[in-house]
């Protein structure tokens, strides 16, 4: 007997793959990596819970097709640009052909009931059943004392017993589990998701609205440094060292790079047209976050190699704030 569990490393999938496999059953687990986690790292700690249990992982890294559920969910939005609702279909359909091709007899979660106020009420978990062609066939141990018997409870692979009947946002229930299972060191307890963030959320709506094709590399830019948008042009401004070296890595072939010499200067680079007025922009936001006490500041910049100069006025706070991405500009 055999189960796929969706195996996200937070606490619940965790403990989802522990009773299953308490109840006897091979587990294999599936990972969708995003680049929406909130966790330590890609795989948000599935990795080391597969190396726990002993059990198979595959880790499916989630593409442009993902990229295409985020910016037009069918189901809308939670409170930011979190579509929950059809990330979890876009997932469980995934899911439904890995657990084919290795013979699974049924598909589980770590859900809980009521835990998510989008995506895991009773009706959005039929929902997201049905739309993924998985009516009934879902199981979701922590809770399942509390639902409807499914299709692996009806056939006999498990018994009912050995469910839970968790309900709820708290996680009490799910820290006393630790304890029973003797589970330590578990990546984190709740879990979390970028897009659930208002800042992350503000910046990837305003790269949706002025890019018709997005690339992972793009989103994944938006966790570096201040953005800001002047127009067709995005101006990124590294916040230290690291972010610095980042953006000069991740700049394209033609953006202008800038930098104020002779002092702790963050790096900038100026995506879109290089006109004269966005150039000036670029260089005055750098000159805004140098260490550089001067009303009027000389910054260098270029596309290989700093070799050109150009003297700014530096800005008031008012005004780069005005050129700031802000969560008031993202609109559903």
């Amino acid at each position: 007997m055999k189960a796929l569990g969706l195996l996200s490393g937070g606490l619940d999938s965790t403990l989802a793959v522990k009773l299953i496999l308490e109840s006897g059953i091979e587990v294999e687990a599936i990972n969708f990596v995003t680049p929406f986690c909130l966790c330590r790292k890609g795989g948000c700690g599935a990795s080391e819970a597969a190396k726990t249990f002993n059990i198979p992982l595959k880790m499916v890294s989630a593409g442009t097709d993902y990229l295409r559920v985020v910016r037009n969910p069918r189901f809308g939005y939670g409170k930011n640009m979190n579509p929950c609702v059809d990330c979890r279909i876009f997932m469980l359909k995934k899911a439904k052909k890995y657990a084919k091709q290795i013979g699974a007899k049924f598909i589980f979660t770590g859900e809980v009931l009521g835990q998510r106020p989008m995506s895991q009420h009773k009706g959005a978990l039929d929902l997201i059943e049905r739309e993924a062609g998985l009516e009934g066939k879902i199981l979701r141990p922590l809770s399942g004392k509390l639902l409807p018997k499914t299709e692996a409870e009806e056939k006999g692979y498990i018994n009912q017993e050995a469910l839970r009947d968790i309900n709820g946002r708290s996680r009490k229930r799910q820290i006393e589990m630790t304890k029973e299972f003797n589970i330590v060191n578990y990546p984190c307890a709740a879990g979390g998701c970028l897009l659930t963030d208002k800042e992350f959320a503000a910046k990837l709506h305003d790269l949706f609205q002025h890019k018709k094709r997005v690339a992972i590399k793009e989103v994944n830019l938006l966790k570096v440094g201040r953005h800001f948008r002047f127009g067709a042009n995005k101006i990124i401004v590294g916040r230290n060292e690291a972010e610095n070296s980042v953006l000069l890595r991740a700049k394209r072939k033609g953006d202008f790079y800038f930098e104020v010499p002779n002092c702790g200067s963050p790096t900038t680079i100026l995506q879109g047209p290089k006109t004269k007025s966005a150039v000036e922009k670029a260089a005055s936001l750098t000159a805004f976050h140098a260490d550089k006490a001067e009303v009027e500041v000389q910054v260098a910049y270029g596309t290989e190699k700093l070799d050109r100069k150009i003297s700014v006025l530096v800005p008031d706070l008012a005004q780069v704030n005005e050129l700031r991405i802000q969560p008031q500009r993202n609109k559903k």
